[in-house]
Protein backbone atom coordinates (compact mmCIF):
# COMPACT_ATOMS: atom_id res chain seq x y z
CA UNK A 1 0.00 0.00 0.00
CA UNK A 2 1.71 3.39 -0.68
CA UNK A 3 -0.79 5.75 0.50
CA UNK A 4 -4.09 5.89 2.86
CA UNK A 5 -5.71 7.93 0.18
CA UNK A 6 -4.28 9.57 -2.47
CA UNK A 7 -7.66 10.52 -4.24
CA UNK A 8 -9.94 11.75 -1.26
CA UNK A 9 -14.08 12.01 -2.27
CA UNK A 10 -15.46 15.56 -1.69
CA UNK A 11 -17.89 16.20 1.07
CA UNK A 12 -21.36 15.42 0.56
CA UNK A 13 -20.82 11.89 -0.17
CA UNK A 14 -24.16 10.14 0.06
CA UNK A 15 -24.73 5.99 0.06
CA UNK A 16 -27.47 4.46 -2.02
CA UNK A 17 -29.49 1.18 -2.80
CA UNK A 18 -28.88 0.61 -6.80
CA UNK A 19 -32.48 0.14 -8.63
CA UNK A 20 -31.94 0.25 -12.21
CA UNK A 21 -29.62 1.54 -14.97
CA UNK A 22 -30.83 3.68 -17.89
CA UNK A 23 -29.70 4.82 -21.06
CA UNK A 24 -26.12 3.92 -19.64
CA UNK A 25 -25.23 7.32 -18.43
CA UNK A 26 -28.23 7.07 -15.64
CA UNK A 27 -28.71 5.13 -13.08
CA UNK A 28 -31.66 5.15 -10.26
CA UNK A 29 -31.73 4.37 -6.63
CA UNK A 30 -32.92 5.13 -3.42
CA UNK A 31 -31.07 6.75 -0.42
CA UNK A 32 -31.57 5.68 3.27
CA UNK A 33 -34.62 7.54 4.38
CA UNK A 34 -36.33 6.23 1.34
CA UNK A 35 -36.04 8.97 -1.49
CA UNK A 36 -35.63 8.02 -4.90
CA UNK A 37 -32.57 9.43 -6.42
CA UNK A 38 -30.81 9.27 -9.98
CA UNK A 39 -27.48 9.87 -10.47
CA UNK A 40 -25.01 9.44 -13.47
CA UNK A 41 -22.47 7.92 -14.52
CA UNK A 42 -19.46 8.28 -17.15
CA UNK A 43 -18.85 4.63 -17.24
CA UNK A 44 -20.30 3.44 -20.91
CA UNK A 45 -18.93 -0.34 -20.10
CA UNK A 46 -21.41 -2.89 -19.39
CA UNK A 47 -19.87 -2.90 -15.71
CA UNK A 48 -20.86 -6.48 -15.57
CA UNK A 49 -21.49 -8.02 -12.29
CA UNK A 50 -21.39 -5.02 -10.47
CA UNK A 51 -24.93 -3.35 -11.10
CA UNK A 52 -27.40 -5.91 -9.06
CA UNK A 53 -30.65 -4.23 -7.70
CA UNK A 54 -30.44 -3.39 -3.13
CA UNK A 55 -26.45 -3.32 -4.12
CA UNK A 56 -24.87 0.13 -2.07
CA UNK A 57 -23.31 2.55 -4.39
CA UNK A 58 -21.30 5.26 -3.20
CA UNK A 59 -22.56 9.00 -4.89
CA UNK A 60 -20.46 12.58 -5.30
CA UNK A 61 -22.09 15.41 -5.39
CA UNK A 62 -21.99 17.34 -8.68
CA UNK A 63 -19.85 20.12 -8.79
CA UNK A 64 -21.67 22.11 -10.67
CA UNK A 65 -25.23 23.04 -7.99
CA UNK A 66 -27.05 23.32 -11.43
CA UNK A 67 -26.04 20.46 -13.29
CA UNK A 68 -29.46 18.23 -14.19
CA UNK A 69 -27.76 15.13 -12.44
CA UNK A 70 -26.32 16.47 -8.72
CA UNK A 71 -25.37 13.52 -8.59
CA UNK A 72 -22.18 10.98 -9.81
CA UNK A 73 -21.82 6.96 -9.26
CA UNK A 74 -18.43 6.36 -8.16
CA UNK A 75 -18.29 2.79 -6.53
CA UNK A 76 -20.58 -0.06 -5.81
CA UNK A 77 -20.78 -2.66 -3.22
CA UNK A 78 -19.97 -5.69 -4.33
CA UNK A 79 -19.40 -8.72 -1.53
CA UNK A 80 -18.25 -6.77 0.97
CA UNK A 81 -16.03 -4.60 -0.59
CA UNK A 82 -15.99 -1.22 -2.98
CA UNK A 83 -15.44 -1.00 -6.57
CA UNK A 84 -14.63 1.78 -8.41
CA UNK A 85 -16.53 2.57 -11.22
CA UNK A 86 -15.97 6.20 -12.36
CA UNK A 87 -13.94 6.34 -15.37
CA UNK A 88 -12.16 9.33 -14.61
CA UNK A 89 -10.55 8.44 -11.35
CA UNK A 90 -7.39 6.70 -13.71
CA UNK A 91 -6.47 9.86 -15.38
CA UNK A 92 -6.67 11.71 -11.86
CA UNK A 93 -4.69 8.83 -10.18
CA UNK A 94 -2.11 9.08 -12.66
CA UNK A 95 -0.96 12.50 -11.88
CA UNK A 96 -1.75 12.10 -8.26
CA UNK A 97 0.72 9.03 -8.34
CA UNK A 98 3.50 11.27 -10.64
CA UNK A 99 3.14 14.45 -7.95
CA UNK A 100 4.13 12.13 -4.83
CA UNK A 101 6.99 10.06 -6.88
CA UNK A 102 4.63 6.88 -5.67
CA UNK A 103 4.42 4.65 -9.00
CA UNK A 104 8.33 3.67 -10.06
CA UNK A 105 7.71 3.69 -13.42
CA UNK A 106 7.15 7.34 -13.63
CA UNK A 107 10.35 8.41 -11.44
CA UNK A 108 12.34 10.81 -13.05
CA UNK A 109 9.85 12.48 -14.95
CA UNK A 110 9.89 16.48 -14.70
CA UNK A 111 6.73 17.65 -16.45
CA UNK A 112 3.42 16.17 -17.21
CA UNK A 113 0.59 17.21 -19.54
CA UNK A 114 -2.58 16.09 -19.85
CA UNK A 115 -4.23 15.49 -22.95
CA UNK A 116 -1.43 15.80 -25.03
CA UNK A 117 -1.87 15.77 -29.23
CA UNK A 118 0.33 13.26 -30.95
CA UNK A 119 -0.87 13.15 -34.51
CA UNK A 120 -4.70 13.64 -34.83
CA UNK A 121 -5.10 11.88 -32.00
CA UNK A 122 -5.05 12.77 -27.90
CA UNK A 123 -3.70 10.93 -25.09
CA UNK A 124 -4.01 10.81 -21.46
CA UNK A 125 -0.87 12.22 -20.54
CA UNK A 126 2.85 12.81 -21.79
CA UNK A 127 5.42 12.83 -19.32
CA UNK A 128 9.41 14.79 -20.13
CA UNK A 129 12.36 14.54 -18.51
CA UNK A 130 16.13 14.04 -19.22
CA UNK A 131 15.62 10.61 -19.90
CA UNK A 132 13.03 11.50 -22.95
CA UNK A 133 9.13 10.88 -23.29
CA UNK A 134 6.72 8.79 -21.51
CA UNK A 135 3.35 8.91 -22.71
CA UNK A 136 0.75 7.32 -21.08
CA UNK A 137 -2.88 5.82 -21.95
CA UNK A 138 -5.57 5.49 -19.16
CA UNK A 139 -7.98 2.39 -18.42
CA UNK A 140 -10.26 1.73 -15.41
CA UNK A 141 -10.86 -1.83 -14.94
CA UNK A 142 -13.83 -3.94 -12.90
CA UNK A 143 -13.72 -6.80 -14.31
CA UNK A 144 -12.85 -10.01 -12.45
CA UNK A 145 -12.80 -13.55 -13.53
CA UNK A 146 -11.37 -16.60 -12.02
CA UNK A 147 -9.54 -14.02 -10.37
CA UNK A 148 -7.89 -12.83 -13.23
CA UNK A 149 -8.62 -8.91 -13.31
CA UNK A 150 -9.79 -8.31 -17.36
CA UNK A 151 -10.13 -5.12 -19.62
CA UNK A 152 -12.24 -4.42 -20.97
CA UNK A 153 -16.02 -5.41 -20.47
CA UNK A 154 -17.67 -4.60 -23.78
CA UNK A 155 -16.25 -4.83 -27.06
CA UNK A 156 -14.49 -1.79 -27.49
CA UNK A 157 -13.16 -0.21 -30.90
CA UNK A 158 -12.31 3.02 -29.46
CA UNK A 159 -10.08 0.58 -27.11
CA UNK A 160 -8.65 -1.47 -29.97
CA UNK A 161 -7.65 2.03 -31.83
CA UNK A 162 -5.48 3.41 -28.84
CA UNK A 163 -3.39 0.52 -28.93
CA UNK A 164 -3.07 0.60 -33.03
CA UNK A 165 -1.80 4.20 -31.89
CA UNK A 166 0.61 3.36 -29.09
CA UNK A 167 1.94 0.42 -31.25
CA UNK A 168 2.82 2.88 -34.29
CA UNK A 169 4.35 5.21 -31.08
CA UNK A 170 6.23 2.68 -29.75
CA UNK A 171 7.80 1.94 -32.75
CA UNK A 172 9.15 5.54 -33.06
CA UNK A 173 11.61 4.25 -30.54
CA UNK A 174 9.94 6.47 -27.40
CA UNK A 175 8.89 5.26 -23.96
CA UNK A 176 5.00 4.22 -24.10
CA UNK A 177 2.48 2.93 -21.41
CA UNK A 178 -0.72 1.99 -20.57
CA UNK A 179 -1.95 2.54 -16.93
CA UNK A 180 -4.74 -0.02 -15.46
CA UNK A 181 -6.67 1.37 -13.02
CA UNK A 182 -8.24 -1.91 -11.11
CA UNK A 183 -10.59 -0.56 -9.04
CA UNK A 184 -10.83 -3.45 -6.71
CA UNK A 185 -8.76 -5.70 -4.93
CA UNK A 186 -10.02 -9.13 -5.66
CA UNK A 187 -7.87 -9.80 -8.88
CA UNK A 188 -4.68 -11.92 -8.78
CA UNK A 189 -3.05 -11.50 -11.83
CA UNK A 190 -4.61 -8.97 -14.58
CA UNK A 191 -5.27 -9.96 -19.09
CA UNK A 192 -7.31 -9.02 -21.73
CA UNK A 193 -10.53 -10.04 -21.63
CA UNK A 194 -10.16 -12.27 -24.90
CA UNK A 195 -13.68 -13.89 -23.60
CA UNK A 196 -15.02 -9.84 -24.64
CA UNK A 197 -13.15 -8.77 -26.73
CA UNK A 198 -11.03 -11.00 -28.73
CA UNK A 199 -10.08 -8.47 -31.00
CA UNK A 200 -8.31 -6.51 -28.22
CA UNK A 201 -6.62 -9.07 -26.71
CA UNK A 202 -4.92 -9.89 -29.64
CA UNK A 203 -4.19 -5.91 -30.21
CA UNK A 204 -3.04 -6.05 -26.35
CA UNK A 205 -0.08 -8.60 -26.87
CA UNK A 206 0.55 -7.56 -30.32
CA UNK A 207 1.47 -4.20 -28.43
CA UNK A 208 3.41 -5.21 -25.09
CA UNK A 209 5.59 -7.24 -28.05
CA UNK A 210 6.24 -3.72 -30.04
CA UNK A 211 7.21 -2.26 -26.58
CA UNK A 212 4.13 -0.67 -25.31
CA UNK A 213 4.58 -1.24 -21.30
CA UNK A 214 1.43 -2.68 -19.26
CA UNK A 215 0.84 -1.28 -15.70
CA UNK A 216 -1.91 -2.93 -13.84
CA UNK A 217 -2.34 -1.06 -11.01
CA UNK A 218 -4.68 -2.33 -7.89
CA UNK A 219 -6.82 0.61 -6.32
CA UNK A 220 -8.31 0.11 -2.53
CA UNK A 221 -11.26 1.96 -2.64
CA UNK A 222 -13.58 2.79 0.50
CA UNK A 223 -15.85 5.52 2.16
CA UNK A 224 -13.03 7.93 2.30
CA UNK A 225 -11.36 7.41 -1.25
CA UNK A 226 -8.92 6.02 -3.17
CA UNK A 227 -5.37 4.81 -2.89
CA UNK A 228 -2.79 2.67 -5.01
CA UNK A 229 -2.43 -0.79 -3.26
CA UNK A 230 0.24 -3.03 -5.66
CA UNK A 231 1.12 -3.94 -8.87
CA UNK A 232 -0.22 -7.22 -10.92
CA UNK A 233 1.46 -9.39 -12.89
CA UNK A 234 0.31 -9.80 -16.62
CA UNK A 235 -1.04 -12.99 -17.91
CA UNK A 236 0.77 -14.51 -20.63
CA UNK A 237 3.76 -12.15 -20.60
Amino acid sequence: MIDSCMLPYPEGMVAASFAERRKRFTVYGELPDGTSVAAHTNNTGSMAGLLRPGRDMLLSPAANPARKLRWTLEAVRVHGSWVGVNTATPNRMLRRAWETDALPEMRGYDAFRAEARYGQSRLDALLTGKQGELWVECKNVTLVEDCVAAFPDAVTERGQKHLRELMGLARTGVRVALFFLVQRMDGQCFGPADYVDPVYAELFYEAMSAGVEMWPWVARVDERGIALDHRLEVVGA
